[in-house]
């Protein structure tokens, strides 16, 4: 296995770097070597086999809270809310399984595609048909230009899981592009319920054609959860050392932080004074102050609780 990084010949003063190389054994779960996987929006069909590379870029679960990789299935992956991906107003209703025990897996999937609580929350688009009629369910990825994406949409129909999967080519154009998800009652089969429905969504970028999955201006990943659940838990005995520990570490907490905010405002009032240009540490506090706030102008017509909760927004500061 080789793995290479080159800085792209494209980019003006472009540089390679990595911070740390993780090889993990992974389950043949998202290969596709039928000719079954088609390309939306093209009748032709796509193949996903060992010499391909996938790199999740968003696993939601749809529906219910995050799931740490603790209470993943075997494989200790994260999977977050969709409640900052949701565009718009319209949030649906969100439900929950009352008894997981009813979820059972067919003989031919593995129960590792994906854990129970993912197949137990889902989000619809309610009860009122003509409501339904009227709007579509949408959700709103933001993923690099120039590659093709592999999305697995996951839905549980009378406690049996199931998923299906699609492939979208995002044209090149400018770094970052919105991928949405829109769900509509499909009313030329006259169903009895107008109503769609989707319990967990999975997108992957596929390597292009030189085996390439790098981009310009690529998304900070969110941080990656604990996996040992142990380390919350309340530990009992040597109460008195415990207090003592925490008193020390929130006096220490509180002047780091202390020492944070005098240190912001003597920054910005010397910019206000010798209006000079704007350094790496300033770039990178006024992008996360833009993102917290919704102020982003190449990310208007998106809710702004996307950014705050995941930082997940379109910046030029960036590699």
């Amino acid at each position: 296995m080789d793995i290479s990084f080159v800085p792209s010949a494209k980019a003006p003063k472009a540089y390679a770097f990595v911070n740390g190389i993780e090889i993990v054994s992974m389950p043949d779960i998202y290969s596709s070597t039928d000719g079954s996987l088609m390309i939306v929006g093209q009748n032709a069909p796509f193949y996903i086999d060992n010499s391909s590379a996938l790199e999740n870029v968003y696993r939601v679960n749809v529906g219910g809270n995050d799931i740490s990789p603790s209470h993943d299935t075997v494989l200790y992956r994260s999977w977050g809310d969709d409640l900052p991906y949701i565009y718009g107003a319209a949030f649906g209703v969100a439900y929950s399984a009352e008894n997981t025990s009813i979820i059972q897996y067919p003989t031919s999937m593995h129960t590792y595609v994906a854990p129970v609580d993912v197949y137990a929350t889902a989000r619809s688009m309610g009860p009122n048909a003509q409501i339904n009629l009227a709007y579509n369910l949408t959700w709103i990825f933001s993923v690099g230009s120039g590659f093709y994406y592999l999305v697995r949409l996951h839905f549980c129909f009378a406690g049996v899981p199931v998923y299906k999967d699609y492939l979208v080519l995002v044209p090149n154009g400018s770094p970052q592009q919105y991928l949405s998800l829109a769900l509509h009652p499909n009313t030329s089969s006259k169903p009895m319920y107008y109503d769609a429905i989707l319990n967990g969504v999975e997108i992957f970028e596929v390597n292009d054609t030189n085996g390439n999955l790098a981009g310009p201006n690529p998304i900070p990943a969110p941080k990656q959860d604990l996996i040992d659940p142990t380390i919350t838990r309340p530990s009992f005995g040597h109460g008195k050392r415990k207090n003592q520990k925490t008193i020390i570490i929130g006096v220490v907490t509180s002047g780091i932080v202390l020492a944070f905010v005098i240190g912001f405002f003597v920054v910005a009032s010397y910019r206000c004074q010798h209006g000079k240009d704007l350094s790496a540490s300033e770039v990178a506090s006024r992008w996360h102050q833009e993102h917290v706030h919704g102020k982003d102008s190449s990310a208007r017509g998106v809710p702004s609780r996307w950014h705050p909760k995941h930082g997940r927004g379109f910046t030029k500061n960036l590699c």
